[in-house]
């Protein structure tokens, strides 16, 4: 940052005494949100992307959720199947988006665009948290395509306050979760291991969490892994905020102090690993 010194070598760290500085706050911020803008510019140079990411969600909800809906098997604790259901295809599909976010790097790696990040004045921290924030709103392309097709579902949404919540939270776990992938790059390096990673970790974390059937009626080892997945406490925010007659199970304060922490965690040590990614 201006004010500091920071070594060019790119396995090297930046000083800490940088962060007692006046204005350290602000250029962390300004890269920040420097690196989100970047990020974002690719996307709206590529709507398509927007428009394939729909298909999952739309096909869960058409042909899963109305199938399921019909067994009335699934206790929702007093609302029906297809309305349980939104908010976690809705964590499902941001968590689809960001789990593979990581092979970004490994593109920059190969482009030689990395290497000039790392040796930028800019934090890795910085690096790290402004890839997670153009993730985060990435996700909130699926939420208005979520919204829409569950309105013409007749599904009971919210549309007050609660909507920015819904926001917030979705931004949250695309960040925690796309963080979460650039770790998971960093360690792979290569595209091709990646993707398989990528391909082993959804299944678990979106069948390992209360997405589609609650806690309650999960066999004990499960419930534990399922505590233990972030994705089940967006899904529980999600769901006490989006839909009528939803509730959270864990608290909303819970949900996101748990969310935010993690991300905290996952973004230090991503920035620790960052380097590696050109080792």
């Amino acid at each position: 940052m201006k004010g500091g010194v920071m070594s060019t070598v790119p396995g090297s760290v930046a000083p800490l005494d940088g962060l007692a500085k006046p204005g350290f706050l602000t250029e962390f911020l300004r890269d920040t949100f420097a690196l989100a803008d970047v990020e974002l510019r690719k996307l709206l140079r590529d709507p398509l992307e927007l428009l394939t990411r729909a298909i999952q969600p739309a096909l869960w909800l058409l042909m899963f959720g109305q199938v399921f809906g019909r067994l009335r098997a699934v206790p929702t604790g007093g609302i029906d199947y297809l309305t349980f259901m939104v908010p976690g295809i809705l964590a499902q599909s941001v968590l689809f988006i960001a789990i593979f976010y990581g092979i970004s790097v490994i593109w920059e790696r190969d482009l030689g665009i990395l290497q000039k990040l790392l040796v930028s004045p800019a934090p890795r921290t910085a690096l790290v948290l402004g890839k997670a924030l153009s993730a985060g709103v990435r996700g909130l392309s699926q939420t208005v395509v979520i919204y829409v097709l569950a309105s013409l579902m007749k599904v009971r949404l919210r549309f007050g306050i609660e909507l920015l919540g819904v926001l917030l939270f979705v931004v949250l776990g695309s960040a925690v979760f796309s963080t979460f992938s650039l770790a998971v790059a960093c360690l792979v390096k290569t595209r091709e291991r990646f993707m398989g990673i990528g391909q082993v970790l959804t299944m678990p974390l979106f069948f390992g969490s209360n997405a589609i059937y609650p806690l309650a009626i999960m066999p004990g080892w499960l419930r534990t892994f399922a505590k233990l997945n972030p994705l089940s406490y967006e899904v529980d925010a999600l769901r006490a905020l989006m839909v009528q007659g939803g509730q959270s199970i864990f608290g909303l304060s819970f949900d996101f102090w748990v969310l935010a922490i993690v991300l905290v965690v996952l973004v230090l040590v991503t920035a620790k690993l960052y380097p590696n990614v050109i080792r």
